[in-house]
């Protein structure tokens, strides 16, 4: 007899970040996860001991994949600071801000998670500092650019304008190269 297949524990994970961007933290629950992926909820215990357990992975997850990942991509795939800008505007998909905006509401009431969260968004502005600061030497512009730039990547997809004749990736791209990317 086979012995049973075991949901894998990136399952979980990735099941309870969709929870999360869904219904912020209170929507992650063993048993509805468990329901999602079609499972039993004994299933869980073999990866985790709880289900703080899982949002402590979920956040490392969170973490690697929406800061250290995408330093790697951009470095990999190589080109000036421009170009990695650029990149980097385009790498920011909605479903990533979803979770990422889920973070940031959990920390405004968990300690442990504005922490961490403070930590992710110093590493991400230590990477746009090194990128404008390739592209201008004033270190009170290059602040005020990676300020600009980071909002943008955050508020981008929560802004519903129009913008008259231009098209959303027109006016992200003027603003980009106002930027000096």
């Amino acid at each position: 007899m086979a012995p049973p297949t075991r949901t894998p524990r990136s399952t979980w994970i990735d099941e309870g970040l969709r929870a999360l961007a869904a219904g912020g933290p209170d929507a992650v629950r063993i048993e509805p996860l468990a329901q999602a992926l079609g499972v039993t909820r004994g299933g869980f215990y073999w990866h985790f001991d709880d289900r703080n357990a899982l949002l402590d992975a979920m956040l490392d997850r969170w973490e690697r994949a929406t800061t250290e990942e995408v330093i790697e991509r951009l470095e990999r795939e190589g080109g000036d600071a421009r170009a990695k800008l650029r990149r980097l505007l385009a790498l920011t998909s909605s479903s990533v801000l979803m979770t990422d905006l889920a973070v940031r509401d959990w920390a405004r009431r968990e300690p442990a998670v504005a922490e961490r969260l403070r930590r992710v968004d110093n590493r991400r502005m230590d990477g746009l500092r090194s990128l404008f600061g390739a592209l201008c030497s004033d270190a009170d512009d290059v602040e005020a650019r990676c300020m600009l730039f980071f909002s943008l990547l955050i508020g981008n997809h929560l802004i519903a304008a129009d913008h008259g004749a231009r098209s959303r990736a027109d006016v992200l791209a003027l603003t980009l190269r106002w930027l000096g990317g």
